[in-house]
């Protein structure tokens, strides 16, 4: 087997990468088949607003929503131009995903931690660990991640080129170095004519691997939810308590000061009262005022991707609202505007609707047959 084998949902989404590129956008491309904190920063402003009541005329509120400028529907999945989607370079990269042979045990692969079924995820608080035991910190979805201007909880991988690559050598997750990887892999029959025919001229090297992987992550979408068919102007794609939901989240709950713009996060860094000593951003910029935060998580998926938080302690969104309303847990570098919402039991249950509607159903994928096994 040459490992040839493509999803109907790959193909359908590269053909839709060729007709746009056809159109003369060179920007971003659409790719077809296709967890939560509050904070500020430079670009998001507080935000507050009137919150529609049960029984209220909602048609202002509707106005009100579709003109602000922080709520965005979701656009087209970002592709780098050093990495452009070709069919091939899909292909490889699905087939590199689910392969526990990029592992230093056979046995472990991306999917094991970003499980399609589990919103890309795994369903567990934190990550299991190469040597079986309870990793730091919960598995962030693989949904929507091409949206990211950074990757991981606190940030350390500017791309998804780059991200892809991390978790093969780290001793915790995939534990194989780069310089066994490349000869075990081209000793497989089949892998080194794959590369080459993903446009990989020198065949297979850490480069080729982390580009095939990213491409393959970006077809990994949660898109057109009711909530960007509202935004593109469909006044009835909510109901009544999703509206009064949203306009809580973009009002009087604060929410949107960091779940804002396209993917629902302004891709910055907050401590949110987590009663947690993980350091957080401040591993990565050394930075006081990073201690303990985290990447603000996009929203899209939400529905499918719990537990939540960066340590996977909270287990439902009704849990996560608590935690808001309540102002967090009290860590002693808290953002300034996590505070005490006192939301009544009724704009919990809105907001919670309005979460809901983010949902979507993400792209599926399964596993393929791999180069050199029957498997």
């Amino acid at each position: 087997m040459k490992g040839k084998k493509v999803l109907l949902s790959i193909s359908a989404a590269c053909l839709m990468l060729f007709a746009a590129a056809c159109s003369g956008d060179n920007e971003d491309v659409s790719l077809g088949a296709v967890d939560n904190n509050v904070g500020e920063s430079d670009s998001a402003a507080e935000t507050s607003g009137p919150v529609a009541k049960s029984g209220q005329d909602l048609e202002p509120v509707i106005d009100e929503l579709m003109s602000n400028e922080l709520l965005v529907p979701l656009g087209n999945v970002p592709v780098p131009e050093d990495n452009p989607m070709t069919e091939e370079k899909v292909e490889l990269g699905h087939l590199l995903f689910f392969d526990t042979r990029l592992s230093g045990n056979d046995e472990v692969s991306c999917m094991h931690c970003h499980i399609p079924e589990l919103g890309y995820g795994d369903g567990r608080a934190t990550f299991e660990t190469f040597h079986g035991e309870d990793g730091p910190r919960n598995s962030p979805t693989v949904i929507n991640s091409a949206y990211y201007t950074s990757n991981f909880w606190d940030g350390r991988a500017e791309s998804l080129e780059e991200q892809a690559l991390g978790p093969i050598q780290d001793p915790n997750e995939m534990n194989m170095s780069l310089d066994e990887l490349i000869p075990k892999l081209e000793a497989i029959e089949g892998y080194e004519e794959l590369f080459i025919e993903a446009g990989y001229g020198d065949g297979i090297t850490p480069e080729a691997i982390g580009y095939a992987l990213a491409a393959f992550q970006r077809l990994i979408v949660v898109e057109n939810t009711p909530y960007d068919q509202f935004l593109n102007g469909d006044r009835e794609a909510l109901s009544d308590a999703e509206i009064r939901g949203l306009d809580l989240f973009a009002g009087d709950a604060g929410c949107i000061n960091c779940h804002q713009g396209e993917n629902l996060s302004d891709n910055d860094f907050y401590n949110i009262g987590l009663d947690k000593d993980d350091e957080g951003r401040f591993a990565v910029t050394g930075d006081e005022e990073d201690m303990g935060a985290i990447r603000t998580p996009g929203l899209y998926g939400i529905t499918h991707t719990g537990p939540y938080m960066s340590d996977g302690s909270i287990r439902t969104l009704e849990e996560v609202i608590d935690f808001y309303d309540r102002g967090g847990d009290g860590h002693e570098n808290t953002h300034r505007l996590i505070t005490e919402l006192n939301l009544t039991d009724q704009e919990k249950e809105d907001l919670l609707a309005f979460l809901k509607v983010l949902g979507g159903e993400p792209t599926m994928f399964s596993k393929p047959e791999l180069p050199g096994t029957n498997d």
